[in-house]
């Protein structure tokens, strides 16, 4: 398929322009793209905000390629940088997403209390549209229990306030606070459930020596944080 401008680049893929509606994510590995569109067709239909998926594909489409709806607006990490909004509003955002992802019963799991989890939402995956937030990359998405999910997001927080390249680490540490106090609201993280974020995170491809280093202190923060946001509840 004909790709026009690249628009950004992750870890494992890179997104390009196709026109004004659409754009093409392509994974540089040739990763199958088939199962990441099963999770977001469905979570689509349950009215869940995902990026509206494009036109029936080229059969001689690469399986590796998805397209995607073109969305407007800046990532959440991108609006916590800039100043326009704060790490409270994030905080109840992120919360609210996971909190909605978690109510959609899962595709294949017959376990009842199972659900769709993202395993990967954190500031960058959320679009700020001017229809609302929109939860994007969806290759790590599974199905499983909801604080495994809640786990990860705050985790992966977690492991950004230690990065020593990243200028904005206070504010990030702020939001995890913020985060972790509304997601306790929904039954918190358990040490368990911590304890498999970790072991999924630290298996993850593409993890730099510096994560993997930093994953204890990580797990670390989060369950501090964790144990201070029950003993001091929102009011």
């Amino acid at each position: 398929m004909h790709t026009g401008q690249p628009l950004g680049s992750g870890r494992t893929a890179d997104v390009y322009a196709i026109d004004k509606s659409w754009v093409l994510r392509r994974y540089r590995d040739g990763t199958d793209a088939t199962p990441e569109l099963a999770v977001m067709a469905y979570l689509a239909a349950s009215g869940f905000p995902v990026p509206r998926i494009g036109p029936p594909a080229d059969p001689s489409m690469p399986v590796c390629d998805l397209v995607l709806q073109r969305l407007a607006g800046p990532t959440m990490a991108e609006a916590l940088t800039a100043g326009t909004l704060g790490g409270p509003e994030a905080a109840e955002t992120l919360a609210r997403l996971l909190r909605e992802l978690h109510t959609i019963p899962p595709r294949l799991s017959n376990d009842p209390y199972d659900r769709i989890i993202h395993l990967d939402l954190h500031p960058e995956n959320v679009m700020l549209t001017p229809h609302g937030p929109v939860v994007i990359d969806w290759c790590n998405a599974s199905e499983g229990p909801p604080e495994l999910d809640r786990a990860m997001s705050c985790l992966i927080l977690a492991q950004a306030t230690l990065a020593p390249s990243l200028p904005a680490a206070s504010a990030v540490r702020g939001l995890l606070v913020e985060l972790a106090g509304r997601l306790d609201e929904d039954g918190g993280i358990p040490a368990e459930a911590l304890a498999r974020a970790r072991a999924l995170r630290a298996a993850g491809p593409c993890r730099t020596a510096e994560e993997l280093t930093a994953l204890d202190e990580a797990v670390e923060l989060v369950a501090a944080v964790g144990r201070t946001a029950a003993d001091h509840p929102r009011r």
